[in-house]
């Protein structure tokens, strides 16, 4: 990125940097993330040992109070009370029996198909399979859908409006196609399977009879005796040529509650203690594997939790030494990431400090390792920056004023298109912050073979990379609680559903 660009926009703005020389005091802090350290704390926290640190788990637990071991160590507050945990109200629904019949084809979950819905049944119940195909208003004229199963295809769309509309026409539930291809499909039932019996956690929601079946585009064309071709091109328009099938299922629901917390740490800050700089990361992962492997979570998300963990210290060090932040900075790791954002969607509806004195949200997940994209490339010194823009005009342009004039990495928004087929900005715990209006920027280092697989292990972390990018995130945060203004909210959030 061009100086002269930056600088130039810094100035339309009417931002205001110190210099493009160094500050000694900030470069010094800056120093105390190191590789050592970092090894240190993730060699424990992605320890087989830790098993995996499930949501909730005995070693979730072991790992949170590491977490608050570690803030009370270098000086933080608690802020929760006196305490360093706040408790998120979890439980888990063990779907105990779900069954699915189609003819005579008796199907099994996590091979045949993969339970994604909710429901609790007495007993099974018998319908019908139709095929609506693609869910439009001249389709739903064409098949009645009423106390019925209907056959999806949604290859390519986001399906849970799809689905909500056809069960609001009165289908009694869904078996859907997401993807093409039976490989595709195949990868999703193995986690699945390999998952399996854990339960799914999530807030003690009202269950809600919905019970959807996932299937592979192949299955789908057995289930109703045709050709997949023919079966695609009737999706399209001609629903009612496709004959039903006869169905029985079953759902059986039972719920147990999870003892799940978020961790913080606390460092007030002086003239403008009462705005508060939010700086995340998950520390739970997906624990054991139905085969006793461990997913150690190495990158995901070891490495943006003992990146906080450096960070955190390194102003703490800084206030020891009489250098405290203007704003105060909350140090947040999160639960329930991997379930579904939850830690941080609870935090965001019941915060430690008002959501309205929350300057920003800097989130870090998985920035210990070197992504597709770059794995060929010579310049191997990158980070994904994503959100940086969404809400304030300042956010982009100060953290790119903090790479080049102290870590000089390749900052690539790619990630950031609003089209963005991987959805990367709904995905980590960022979000719940943005769609209070809180302007946010999240680091991340892209997908590997190893992402949410027992091969997401310490060895193959890139420390002294991940330290460079965790030096940047130090380096704009200390910008962030120590500018005159706090970042202005002058954009649109124009990506408030997930």
């Amino acid at each position: 990125m061009n100086k002269g660009l930056i600088l130039g926009g810094a100035i339309a703005l009417g931002l205001a940097f110190p210099t493009l020389a160094q500050t000694p005091a900030q470069v010094k802090y800056a120093n105390t993330i190191s590789v050592e350290d970092l090894t240190k704390h993730l060699t424990y926290l992605a320890s087989d040992e830790m098993q995996g640190r499930d949501t909730g788990s005995e070693t979730g637990k072991v790992a949170a109070q590491y977490l608050a071991d570690f803030y009370k160590k270098i000086g933080l507050s608690a802020p929760v009370d006196g305490s360093y945990f706040q408790s998120v109200p979890l439980v888990s629904a063990n779907f105990s029996k779900v069954t699915l019949q189609i003819g005579k084809s008796k199907l099994v979950e996590n091979q045949d198909f993969v339970f994604s819905g909710d429901g609790n049944m007495a007993k099974a119940a018998k319908s019908e399979l139709v095929f609506l195909g693609l869910v439009t208003d001249e389709n739903l004229a064409k098949v009645d859908v009423k106390g019925k199963l209907v056959g999806l295809w949604a290859v390519g769309v986001r399906s849970n409006d799809l689905v909500t509309k056809v069960m609001d026409a009165g289908a009694a539930g869904i078996v859907i196609v997401t993807m093409e291809g039976q490989a595709n499909f195949d990868r999703i039932a193995n986690r699945s399977k390999t998952l399996a019996g854990r339960g799914r956690i999530d807030f003690d929601r009202e269950t809600d009879q919905r019970p959807i079946f996932m299937v592979s585009s192949d299955k789908m064309a057995q289930l109703f005796g045709t050709p997949l071709e023919t079966l695609k091109e009737a999706a399209k328009s001609s629903p009612e040529k496709i004959a039903s099938q006869k169905a029985t299922y079953q759902v059986v629901k039972t719920k147990t509650p999870v003892d799940a917390v978020n961790v913080m740490g606390y460092l007030e800050g002086t003239d403008k203690k009462e705005e508060v700089l939010v700086i995340s990361s998950h520390y739970d992962h997906v624990g054991v594997s139905s085969t006793g492997e461990v997913f150690n979570g190495a990158d995901d998300d070891g490495s943006g939790t003992v990146s906080v963990m450096e960070i955190a210290e390194a102003f703490a060090m800084a206030a020891k030494d009489g250098i405290k932040p203007r704003r105060s900075i909350l140090f947040l790791n999160v639960t329930g990431e991997e379930k579904g954002l939850l830690g941080s969607a609870y935090y965001a509806e019941s915060p430690i400090f008002p959501l309205a004195n929350t300057v920003n949200n800097i989130n870090i997940d998985m920035v210990g390792r070197i992504d597709y994209e770059y794995q060929k490339e010579e310049n191997k010194d990158y980070v994904y920056v994503i959100g940086s823009e969404m809400l304030s005009s300042h956010l982009k342009v100060i953290n790119e004023y903090n790479n080049i004039t102290y870590t000089n990495l390749i900052l690539d928004y790619r990630y950031d298109a609003e089209d963005d087929p991987n959805r990367f900005y709904y995905r980590s715990d960022h979000y719940n912050f943005a769609k209070h209006d809180i302007p946010v920027i999240f680091f991340f280092n892209g997908v590997h073979d190893d992402y949410h697989q027992v091969s997401d292990t310490v060895d193959k972390i890139e420390f002294p990379l991940m330290t460079k990018r965790a030096q940047l995130i130090f380096h704009t945060a200390w910008d962030l609680a120590n500018r005159e203004q706090r970042t202005p909210v002058d954009g649109t959030n124009t990506r408030t559903d997930r």
